[in-house]
Order: structure tokens, then C-alpha cells, then sequence
């Protein structure tokens, strides 16, 4: 072999390396890694919390120093079975008799998710645009007001009555989100402070339509309830009444794609990230911030109304009471923050904790563990997102922007020749 067939083999191996570094080091520098193991960190932490708390871990660290395999065994015991009855009771039951039966547990996980879908997709725009709306809870009860009403109300056809009720919904977290977006685009007023404001005002307000006969209450009941839903407002179920999964599925999917085109590929969706990333090059380049930040509020309160809707729909038809948002409002704001507010990671966050909160009770049951660890687990995600550095330095990641030794040394050798 010649010296020159030498040295274009040699170059065409080291531009092979140096894809697969590259490569390897965009997954290094990118965020889902980082998300995935701030998952993996918050359910190690919570292992650690739920050994801490058996008794029957208790009971065998008492004489650890002489058999301390009881004590492993018991911490074995304790976290697998907790972790194995919250992935059994919000997945796959491998103990079902049929595969039918068996699937039932993500299919009631994808229930829990889908309020959560429409919510957090409202939060992660308005982040997207540089503003935090913290409102989700304001904007879920008005719009389960509005679609409540137009569901029990009205005798329509389901083809109708179902897309109107759902349009009712939208309305009333629009209405709701356009009012922030009105006061903080002509008074400059901080928007955290204003929804958050706003929240309490949907709650007294809602509360007390449903306390007023002719209004929300109920004809007839003494308690503070609306009426029952109207057979053709109520979503239809996919696949029957023993699966979770209805209309509102389908709903949350089409919600999620309008976003990801809106945010990545309209004009509308450019203003809005430029105006979050920097809203005084957006006004020099003679955009409108106050009527984007109009705009972004606008849809946000219709996105988390969508959430109402289902509330109202598909989760609670017996009738609803002012605690109908379910803490879902705030629980969007994890989701989006754990998505990177964008729209499918979004989607798959709100999937996640849809498991969590289902598998949660399964945990409850098979095992005396308290569904607050759910909460706990949820909660240490949202730490380890907020703090990047800090789950680089446990798993050892280099930091985006470092250059490893390798690369260093190559560059010397470079120089050198």
C-alpha cells in the first residue's frame, strides 16, 4: 500500500471517529439525557425514602451487624415490590389472564394524561414566549363552567353537542387568559402576580354560581354541584367502558400538533419565540410585543380550557363542584417544565406522570405505600430539571461547550504536525 492510499485511510478512519464523537457528544449536550436522568435520580431517591419508612426494613436493620443480608433482602423487598405494583397498575398487568385485560392499565394511565396534555401545552407556550402563566387553575374551572353549561343545558345531537361543548370550553380559559394578556400588554402588570390573582377570582366565582339556583346549581339540590352532563355531551369511549381511553385522547393529539406547526413552522409561532427570547429585538425588527404577548395569553387560556372541557366530559359527568380542576392547573406547569415546553416532549411528560398518578394508587394498595410518594417523586423531577449542573456532576456528563481531553489532544498533534 502506497503512503498516500495510506494517509486517505487514515483520514477517512479519523472523519469516522469524529462522527461518532460528535454524535456521542450531542447526546451528551442534549436535554432529553438530562431528563431522562433526572427521572431516574427522583425514583432512586424516592427508593431511598420508601426503605427508609417499611417496617419491615426497619424491623431488620435492628440486627443488621448480624445477618445484614435480612436487612438488603427486606430493602429488595420493599422497593422492588413498590416499584413493580406501580408499573403493573399503571402499564402492563403481567398477571392478567388475557392480553386484553392486561393493557387495561396504561389505557386508565392515558385517562390521568390527557387533561394534563391540553394543560401543559398551554403552559409551554406561554414559556415559549417568554411569560409565565401560572393561572392553569383559573383557566381549567372557567372553562369547565362554560362547557358544564352548554353540556347539561342544551338537547342536541352528539355531533354537535360534543364539538360545542368542547368550543364552550376553550372560550371560557381564552376569555380568562386574554384578560392577563389585556392587563399585562396596556399596564405593564406582571403577569405571575396576575394569574395566580386570577385563580382565586375563578374559584369564589365559580363557587358561587354553583350556589345560585338558575345559574350552575342544580335544580333542586341543596349543595353547591351542577347537573349532570347530557348523554350527547359525554365523550365517547374508543374502545368500550372497561378501557380508559375516549374521544378526548384523539382531541389531546390534535391539540398537541397544532402547537408543534403554530410554534415551529408559522410566522405566528416565530414572533412568539422571538419575543421570549429577546422581545427588544422583536421590536426593533417591528413586531407588536403587547399584541403577541395578547395573542400568546389568548391561546394559552384556550389550550388549559381544553382541560376543562374534559374535566367536565369525560373525567367528572355526574355533575362538578369548584374543586373540578383536580390540582391539574399546577401540575401543568411540571409537565411543561419537564417537556422543555415543546409540544411532544410536553406530550410524553404528561404520559409520564398520567403513570404515575395511576400506578400510584396501585402502589397504595398492593403495598401500604401513601400515594403522597407520587407527589415526592414528582416534585424531584422538577428539582433535577431546574438544576442541569447538578445531574451533569452525579453522572459524571461533561458540561455543554466542554471539549474532552481527546479532542484537546488531537487539536495539539494538529498543531504540532
Amino acid at each position: 500500500m502506497t503512503d498516500s492510499a495510506a494517509d486517505a485511510e487514515r483520514r477517512a478512519g479519523e472523519k469516522g471517529a469524529d462522527r461518532w464523537q460528535s454524535a456521542l457528544q450531542g447526546i451528551m449536550n442534549g436535554s432529553v439525557l438530562v431528563t431522562v436522568l433526572a427521572v431516574v435520580l427522583a425514583l432512586v431517591a424516592c427508593g431511598i425514602l420508601i426503605a427508609v419508612t417499611d417496617s419491615a426494613v426497619q424491623q431488620a436493620a435492628g440486627y443488621f451487624f448480624a445477618r445484614p443480608a435480612d436487612t438488603f433482602r427486606a430493602i429488595g423487598t420493599a422497593v422492588g415490590g413498590s416499584y413493580a405494583s406501580l408499573f403493573q397498575g399503571s402499564v402492563i398487568n403481567f398477571g392478567a389472564d388475557s392480553f386484553a385485560q392486561a393493557v387495561v392499565p396504561i389505557t386508565r394511565s392515558i385517562d390521568y394524561a390527557v387533561p394534563l396534555i391540553a394543560a401543559g401545552l398551554g403552559i409551554a407556550l406561554s414559556f415559549r414566549a417568554g411569560l409565565f402563566n401560572i393561572g392553569g387553575q383559573g383557566q381549567i374551572l372557567m372553562g369547565a363552567a362554560a362547557a358544564g353549561w352548554v353540556g347539561f343545558s342544551f338537547d342536541l345531537p352528539a355531533a354537535v353537542h360534543i364539538p360545542l361543548t368542547v368550543v364552550a370550553g376553550i372560550v371560557g380559559g381564552a376569555v380568562w387568559g386574554g384578560i392577563v394578556g389585556v392587563l399585562k400588554a396596556r399596564t405593564g402588570a406582571n403577569e405571575v402576580v396576575l394569574t395566580i390573582m386570577l385563580n382565586y377570582v375563578a374559584l369564589y366565582l365559580v363557587s358561587y354560581l354553583l350556589r345560585t339556583p338558575g345559574l350552575l346549581q342544580a335544580p333542586g339540590s341543596p349543595n353547591p354541584i351542577s347537573p349532570a352532563m347530557k348523554d350527547s355531551a359525554v365523550l365517547p369511549q374508543l374502545f368500550g367502558p372497561r378501557y380508559g381511553v375516549d374521544l378526548g385522547f384523539i382531541v389531546a393529539i390534535i391539540a398537541v400538533v397544532v402547537v408543534w406547526w403554530l410554534v415551529n413552522k408559522s410566522s405566528l409561532g416565530f414572533r412568539f419565540r422571538t419575543i421570549g427570547e429577546n422581545p427588544r429585538a422583536a421590536r426593533v425588527a417591528g413586531m407588536s410585543v403587547p399584541s403577541l404577548t395578547i395573542w400568546v395569553l389568548v391561546i394559552s387560556g384556550a389550550l388549559v380550557g381544553i382541560a376543562g372541557a374534559y374535566q367536565v366530559q369525560g373525567a367528572v359527568t355526574s355533575g362538578f363542584t369548584s374543586n373540578i380542576d383536580a390540582g391539574i392547573g399546577f401540575d401543568a406547569i411540571t409537565v411543561a417544565l419537564l417537556g422543555r415546553s415543546k409540544p411532544w416532549g410536553t406530550f410524553w411528560a404528561a404520559i409520564l406522570f398520567g403513570v404515575l398518578k395511576n400506578g400510584g394508587y396501585a402502589m397504595q394498595a398492593a403495598n401500604g405505600i401513601p400515594i403522597d410518594i407520587v407527589g415526592v417523586i414528582q416534585a424531584l423531577i422538577v428539582l433535577f430539571i431546574a438544576a442541569p449542573p447538578l445531574v451533569r456532576a452525579i453522572f459524571r456528563i461533561p458540561q455543554p461547550g466542554a471539549r474532552s481531553r481527546r479532542t484537546k489532544k488531537s487539536e495539539r498533534k494538529a498543531v504540532a504536525a
